[in-house]
C-alpha cells in the first residue's frame, strides 16, 4: 500500500472497507474505470489504519463487518477529517439503521448488491457539493478580507479600487499622494500601505502640516541643533530621523510654505537633510506618503505649489471617494462604529431602529466618515437601551425640513407637488415663468394648483400680471 498522502491528480481517492473480497475487487475495478483511485481494507480496524496512512476523499464501507461496524468506521474517519464523503452499504434494507447512518453523517445509504451507476452518481454528486461548499467558504473568507482592509470598511466599487491600488503600491518604494475631501480616511490608507509594505516592522510616523507654523514645522520635520533658536536647549531629532527605515505620513501637504517645499523637494531628490541650525548632512531611508484635501494641480497652476515637488509626491495617486459616492458602504460603516463604540463604552447595543436608519441613509454626510464616526459615538454614549434610535442622533442628521420631500421615500405625485410649489415660490408666483422653467403648460400648472386645493396667493404671495394667459 502506498504511503503517499498526496491526492491523485486524475481523481478522488476512495477507501473501500468490506469483508467480502469479491465486493472489494468489483468496486476497485469499476471505480477505477471511472477515474477514481481506490484503496481497499478488509475490515474496520484495517480501514482506520489505512485512512491514517494515506487518507481519502470518500469512504465506502459495508455496514456489517466483524470487529467494528461501518457506522463506527465512519465515525472514527470523520473525527480525523469531517469533510470525508461517507457512503454505507449493507445487505439488509433496515430503515432504522439507515436513519442512524444518516444521522451520523453518511452521505448516502445503499443496499447490496450495490448498483455501480448509483454509487458513482452518489460519489460524484457529494464531491461536487463538497467542492462548492469549500469554494463558498473561501469566497466568504476573501470577501470578509475585502470588506475590511485593515480598518478601512467597504465593499463598494469605489473603495474596492482603493484596496486594489493599496495592494499594488504597498510593496514598492514609490511616494504616494492620497487626495480627497476631509474625513474620507486618508490617514487609514497611509497606515494600510505601511502595514502591507516591507517597512511594516519599522516606524510609521505622522505629522499634520497645517497645524504648525513654518518655523515649528521645519524643526518637526528635520530636527534642530542646540541653540539654533530661543528655547532650543539641546539637539532634537525630527520626524524624518524618527521614521528612518519606515514611513512618514505628511497630512495636509498643500498647506506647507514655499520655503518648506524647497527643503522637502531636496530630501526627495537626495534623501538627505540638515537639522535646523546644523551643518551635518543626515541621510535616512524614509518613504513619503502625503495627503491633502486641496486640488494640488490647480495650486501648481496658480503658482502656490511647486510643480517639481508635486510630481515627486504624486508618483502614485489614490483618490479617496466621499461617503456620498459609496452609499452601499454607509450602513456597514455605521454597524462597524456601533460595534466598536458599544464595546468601548461597555454597552450591548444590538442595532439601529428604523427611524435612525432612515435618518442615517437620507443624510448627505458632508463631513464624510469622520462625521459618521462622531455621530455614532455620540449616539452610543446617549443610548440607554438595546437599540440606537433617531432621538440619539443630532437634530441636523437626516432631518427633513417641513414641507420637503424625501427621495427615495416619496411618491411621484408628492415630488411633483413639491417641485411645482417650490418653483412657483422661486418665481414670485408667476405661473408663466414657472411653466417655462418646468417645461410645462400654464394650464397644467393651474390645473395642478386646483387639484392641490391651493390658492396661489396663499402659497407664494400675490401673483403678478405677467401675461399668464394661454393663447
Amino acid at each position: 500500500m502506498s504511503k503517499d498522502k498526496k491526492k491523485p491528480a486524475e481523481g478522488a481517492r476512495v477507501l473501500v472497507a468490506d469483508d467480502d473480497a469479491s465486493a472489494r475487487s468489483a468496486m476497485q475495478t469499476l471505480l477505477g474505470q471511472e477515474g477514481f483511485e481506490v484503496v481497499l481494507a478488509e475490515d474496520g480496524p484495517s480501514a482506520i489504519a489505512c485512512f491514517e496512512d494515506v487518507g481519502a476523499d470518500v469512504l465506502v464501507t459495508d455496514l456489517r463487518m466483524p470487529g467494528m461496524d461501518g457506522i463506527e468506521v465512519m465515525r472514527r474517519v470523520r473525527e480525523m477529517n469531517p469533510d470525508v464523503v461517507a457512503v454505507l452499504a449493507t445487505s439488509s434494507a433496515d430503515v432504522a439503521t439507515a436513519v442512524r447512518a444518516m444521522q451520523e453523517g453518511a452521505e448516502h445509504y445503499l443496499t447490496k448488491p450495490v448498483q455501480m451507476d448509483e454509487l458513482v452518481f452518489v460519489i460524484r454528486r457529494a464531491l461536487e457539493r463538497r467542492k462548492l461548499k469549500n469554494e463558498a467558504t473561501e469566497l466568504r473568507s476573501r470577501l470578509k478580507d475585502r470588506l475590511r482592509f485593515d480598518n478601512i470598511v467597504g465593499s463598494s466599487p469605489a473603495i474596492q479600487e482603493v484596496f486594489n491600488i493599496i495592494e499594488q503600491v504597498a510593496p514598492s518604494k514609490a511616494s504616494v499622494l492620497v487626495t480627497g475631501e476631509s474625513g474620507t480616511g486618508k490617514e487609514l490608507v497611509a497606515q494600510a500601505i505601511h502595514e502591507h509594505s516591507p517597512r511594516a516592522s519599522a516606524p510609521f510616523v505622522k505629522l499634520h502640516c497645517a497645524a504648525l507654523a513654518e518655523t515649528i514645522l521645519e524643526s518637526e520635520l528635520f530636527g534642530h541643533e542646540k541653540g539654533s533658536f530661543t528655547g532650543a536647549m539641546g539637539r532634537r531629532e525630527g520626524r524624518f530621523k524618527q521614521a528612518d527605515a519606515g514611513t512618514l505620513f505628511l497630512d495636509e501637504i498643500g498647506e506647507i510654505s514655499p520655503a518648506i517645499q524647497v527643503k522637502l523637494l531636496r530630501f526627495l531628490q537626495e534623501r538627505a537633510f540638515e537639522r535646523v541650525g546644523g551643518n551635518e548632512t543626515v541621510k535616512v531611508d524614509v518613504r513619503i506618503i502625503a495627503a491633502t484635501n486641496r486640488d494640488l494641480a490647480s495650486e501648481v497652476a496658480a503658482g502656490k505649489f511647486r510643480e517639481d515637488l508635486y510630481y515627486r509626491l504624486n508618483v502614485v495617486n489614490i483618490e479617496m471617494p466621499p461617503l456620498r459616492a459609496r452609499p452601499s458602504d454607509l450602513l456597514p460603516l455605521a454597524d462597524h462604529f456601533l460595534a466598536r463604540f458599544s464595546k468601548e463604552n461597555g454597552k450591548k447595543i444590538e442595532g439601529f431602529s428604523e427611524d435612525a436608519l432612515e435618518r442615517i441613509t437620507t443624510y448627505r454626510w458632508p463631513g464624510n466618515i469622520r462625521e459618521l464616526e462622531n455621530v455614532i459615538e455620540r449616539g452610543v454614549v446617549l443610548c440607554d437601551g438595546p437599540t440606537l434610535t433617531a432621538k440619539h442622533l443630532p437634530t441636523g442628521v437626516g432631518a427633513v425640513p417641513k414641507g420637503a420631500v424625501r427621495i427615495p421615500g416619496s411618491t411621484l405625485e408628492e415630488v411633483e407637488r413639491h417641485l411645482i410649489l417650490a418653483t412657483l415660490e422661486a418665481c414670485g408666483g408667476r405661473t408663466a415663468a414657472a411653466a417655462k422653467m418646468l417645461d410645462m403648460s400654464i394650464r397644467k400648472i393651474q390645473y395642478k394648483l386646483h387639484e392641490y386645493g391651493v390658492v396661489l396667493n396663499r402659497v407664494v404671495g400675490p401673483a403678478k400680471d405677467d401675461g399668464d394667459q394661454e393663447s
